[in-house]
């Protein structure tokens, strides 16, 4: 295999490829694209690539100025691989997903870790064995770990929201510790007004497994995400049409059918009202330093404006004498990154859901368009099941 540091020390912002354009001007075709896709993010680019793979014609847009969506990375002024909207770990239990992407990079073996800022200490998060020991000055085995658990534990007749998940499992102190402060920041809303599936999503262990994730494909794109993308859309069956807001184009050039992944309330011009995400403001800094952090992320679920600050370095394993982090504030503002899980706002997606279902000629994918919290590797896996219902659909 080759040396994944001899890559790394290359500049990644090259072109997309030779299909790409800047704008729309290079990209009209004499007759009509069978797809028009917007957005060129994980959802984007796998039905981009299958498509094109199947002899369909198609045309990518995207209002940013580069292809893979929040997963786009890219070198900073120092040469250091960044991924400029926060880091991004790629993770499934999914052999198809993770043999699909297999056709367009290498991958680099990584597996995440995360230190939590707490009471003056870092210590593991998920909350593990090694955790409980170090927070509370004890000496408990694993067995004794899952008593420990029991005897703080909260009863709760229905777990209803992401408070009931800790308190239910870990008690009350833990709860203040690790996630309400965290949560708070997060999500502007305290844990008891938020879904179960926010705090379900983070595991608690008697052992000490110190692994954020436990699926069993765990590694990052050898070469960067950015030409792992690249290479999914290298078909010349492809074009791509960046910093181009679709509706600028939608009337200019012919097409059959779109395939939508931005938000979906924003397609049907908040008719409805606003669905409420989250946004984020990243904070970049580089340091003369060989590593700033002694693992990839440190939470601070109770200190400071930023919830979390993630060191590139150990996530790319890059050598490099700098080193670049970035500081991560979640603002109520700005760019749609995460779909606030509340039961009035699933209710509110229902009707703007139904618009989009009555839509023959729009196809509507990912996490924005379907406004579900989805990891990367979800979002590879519904688009690619989507292509199957676009094929099924034209056979029939």
């Amino acid at each position: 295999m080759t040396d994944p540091q001899e890559h790394l020390t290359q500049n990644s912002t090259q072109s997309t490829s030779q299909n790409t354009s800047q704008g729309p001007a290079h990209a009209v075709q004499a007759q009509p694209f069978d797809y028009l896709i917007v957005g060129a993010g994980f959802a984007g680019s796998v039905l981009a690539e299958r498509l094109a793979a199947s002899g369909q014609r198609v045309l990518v847009v995207d209002r940013r100025p580069h292809i893979g969506g929040n997963a786009y990375d890219c070198y900073d002024d120092a040469g250091v691989l960044i991924h400029p909207y926060g880091p991004h770990i790629f993770h499934t239990n999914s052999a198809d997903v993770f043999d699909y992407l297999s056709q367009f990079t290498e991958w680099r073996p990584y597996q995440h870790r995360v230190k939590a800022s707490v009471d003056g200490q870092l210590v593991p998060m998920p909350i593990n064995l090694d955790t409980v020991n170090e927070l509370y000055g004890l000496n408990l085995t694993s067995f004794e770990l899952e008593d420990f658990f029991a005897s703080v534990a909260e009863p709760v007749e229905q777990v209803r929201t992401s408070e009931d998940v800790v308190v239910s499992r870990v008690g009350r102190d833990l709860y203040q510790k690790f996630f309400r402060g965290y949560t708070r920041k997060q999500w502007g809303l305290d844990p008891s007004e938020l879904d179960a599936s926010v705090t379900a999503r983070v595991p608690t262990r008697t052992n000490r497994d110190d692994r954020y994730f436990a699926d069993v494909y765990q590694a990052m794109p050898l070469h960067g995400y950015t030409r792992m993308f690249q290479n999914m859309l290298s078909s010349p069956n492809i074009k791509v049409m960046l910093n181009t807001d679709y509706r600028e184009v939608v009337d200019l050039i012919p097409w059959r059918h779109m395939i939508y992944t931005g938000p979906v309330d924003a397609f049907f011009d908040h008719c409805y009202g606003p669905l409420p995400y989250r946004s984020l403001e990243f904070r970049h800094e580089t340091h003369g330093a060989d590593f700033l952090l002694p693992v990839g992320t440190v939470n601070y679920p109770n200190d400071y404006a930023y919830t979390r600050v993630s060191e590139f370095k150990h996530i790319t394993g890059q050598r490099h004498h700098q080193t670049s982090v970035v500081y991560e504030f979640p603002r109520a503002e700005g760019d749609p990154y995460y779909p606030v899980p509340r039961p009035e706002n699933a209710e509110l997606y229902k009707r703007y859901e139904a618009l989009a279902q009555a839509r023959t000629d729009v196809t509507f994918v990912g996490r924005l368009a379907t406004y579900r919290y989805y990891n990367m590797d979800q979002v590879v896996a519904q688009a690619l099941n989507t292509f199957k219902k676009l094929m099924s659909q034209s056979q029939g």
